[in-house]
């Protein structure tokens, strides 16, 4: 049988008001998932109705992508959140998003959640859980990162009977223990264009990737995920795109 070929994902839908973020229109055509921003750290119902559509055009999948309340610092601040607010500001913001998806008539495909609430999520089991628990209503996959470790996460979902979508990053460095070097490390964030595209290619040839320190670290990845905020990387999107689907 043959390997399913790794997919890519973009966040997408950050734009609010009259203040434009990204090149949706451009990466979309070139990616298979799109994570929509739900209104919390970026977006507003315009630009989801907007996305969607355009999703919907191109015949890419809708996700939702839940953050914490937090369009000052776009949601990559943690904020302090029982383990029920967790999971109703997620159920609050996925089903907003899955209205935009009945309205235009495209089915909500997963659930990934944003930036700090994301890495809290990797971090802290409860925060694993109370989203689990959101997700599930909605019988949806739950995307989250590929550890060396994913055997954990899925023995949780499977208490809410939530599928795992597992996820690596092209423009992200790692550390040993499979995760991402945090934002605030020197190196973190690639920006190289041929070190971005390198990566994703290990990542979905060899299914690894090359540490920091310059070991390699096994990683089972569905889909990776990229960005297109700039030209360059519009065009990184579209040759990821082209060389995976040959």
């Amino acid at each position: 049988m043959n390997k399913q070929r790794v997919t890519l994902n973009c966040d997408m839908g950050e734009s609010f008001g009259i203040w434009p973020m990204g090149s949706d229109e451009l990466v979309m055509p070139w990616v298979d998932m799109a994570n929509i921003a739900c209104g919390f750290h970026a977006s507003d119902p315009h630009v989801m109705a907007k996305t969607v559509a355009l999703a919907k055009h191109y015949n890419v999948k809708v996700g939702a992508h839940p953050g914490y309340q937090d369009l000052s610092g776009f949601g990559r601040r943690s904020i302090p959140h029982t383990a029920a607010q967790i999971t109703e500001i997620v159920l609050y913001q996925v089903g907003a998003l899955k209205a935009f998806c009945q309205y235009h008539d495209v089915p909500l495909h997963y659930v990934k959640p944003h930036g700090a609430l994301y890495n809290d999520m990797m971090a802290d089991e409860e925060v694993f859980r109370a989203i689990a628990e959101a997700v599930s209503v909605f019988a949806l996959p739950l995307m989250i990162l590929a550890t060396t470790d994913n055997q954990r996460y899925l023995d949780i979902a499977d208490i809410f009977d939530v599928p795992l979508l597992f996820e690596a990053f092209a423009d992200r460095s790692y550390q040993e223990d499979g995760r991402l070097t945090p934002r605030s490390q020197v190196n973190a964030v690639y920006h190289n264009a041929d070190d971005i595209y390198n990566q994703a290619m290990q990542i979905a040839t060899y299914g690894c990737v090359t540490t920091v320190s310059g070991t390699r670290v096994l990683l089972e990845a569905d889909t990776i995920c990229v960005h297109g905020d700039n030209p360059e990387s519009i065009a990184l999107v579209q040759r990821l795109s082209q060389t995976l689907a040959k």
